[in-house]
């Protein structure tokens, strides 16, 4: 693995806790980088229990750590002016907008960059494209049909950056991330709460650990023969009710009581449900071959016995 980028200083846009982790590997390396976040008070909130040298929250101590702040807005295309990502590697993490099928946050970020030509872009998707499988295994080779329209804003992310990648000859890495977990990430007030869990609907669901997804973001941004896209999953999937049992039972809780799919429609909330109606299992092959990934949590048994270590119950 190619263990320096060529591509300073490395820009973040949108740097919560993934990019927070993804910030830290990248100073490890001696890189400089420029963290874009749309105010201060979303800045606090980002950094908040993310970076484990224990930095404060304020500007002052992420600039020490060889991290610069850029306060940017991208619903505000006028903004924008300010970036200047010529030849540099960039991710790009910034969420869609809550509603709708395109991603307009992309639109302004792509139109902004006028005649600049980032050398890189790494784009955090979700393998939510794919859509139902019906539980069938997924390859990046599977065409996207997204069912859902928070992953009909992600497809739309997607192209918007083709293109423009294509037309400026920017390399282009596309990461299609399952369900995150990790040690503030599990949901373990919805157990206390003995929210339900329905068992008779085994729909499969996968899952990546937020350690090994910043890992397998810096090798996107360092390993140069890589493009294209990756399906970032630990390749292990399970059932979201399993996930739940699990969890309880590595905290030494209840599990969650079970109901029908039937009871379900009317007991869980409409996104819920969206999860629950989709079923593939994600193949990961190609990223650990030519991302050169050893993941650190090759299945849910080993990242849980690691997440609630670290969490108090």
């Amino acid at each position: 693995m190619v263990t320096n980028s060529p591509f300073y200083p490395i820009h973040i846009i949108g740097c919560g806790d993934i990019g927070q982790r993804v910030a830290e590997l990248w100073l490890q390396r001696g890189a400089t980088i420029i963290a874009v976040r749309r105010n201060e008070s979303d800045a606090q909130n980002n950094l908040q229990n993310t970076f484990r040298n224990n930095l404060q929250n304020n500007s002052k101590e992420l600039d020490q750590a060889g991290i610069s702040n850029m306060q940017l807005d991208l619903d505000n295309p006028q903004s924008l002016t300010a970036l200047n990502i010529d030849n540099a590697l960039v991710y790009y993490f910034a969420p869609p907008p809550n509603k709708g099928t395109r991603d307009s946050r992309i639109t302004h970020f792509v139109a902004a960059l006028k005649k600049q030509t980032p050398k890189r872009l790494v784009y955090i998707s979700t393998s939510g494209v794919y859509g139902d499988c019906n539980g069938k295994w997924v390859t990046e080779a599977d065409p996207p049909k997204p069912t859902s329209d928070r992953s009909r804003r992600r497809l739309d992310a997607e192209k918007q950056l083709e293109t423009y990648c294509q037309g400026v000859g920017t390399e282009l890495v596309i990461l299609r991330v399952p369900g995150i977990y990790g040690t503030n990430r599990l949901p373990i007030e919805r157990i206390k709460l003995g929210r339900p869990i329905v068992k008779d609907h085994a729909s499969f669901t996968n899952r990546i650990h937020e350690d090994d997804l910043a890992n397998i973001c810096v090798a996107a941004g360092e390993i140069n023969q890589a493009t294209g896209i990756y399906n970032a999953s630990d390749g292990v999937p399970g059932t979201m009710a399993q996930y739940f049992i699990d969890i309880a039972k590595a905290l030494e809780l209840p599990p969650p009581p079970e109901i029908s799919w039937q009871e379900a429609q009317v007991a869980m909330s409409a996104e819920m449900l969206s999860y629950l109606s989709e079923s593939r299992r994600i193949d990961n092959k190609k990223m650990l071959q030519e991302l050169q990934i050893e993941l650190l949590y090759p299945n849910l048994a080993a990242g849980l016995k690691a997440a609630v270590n670290s969490n108090p119950k």
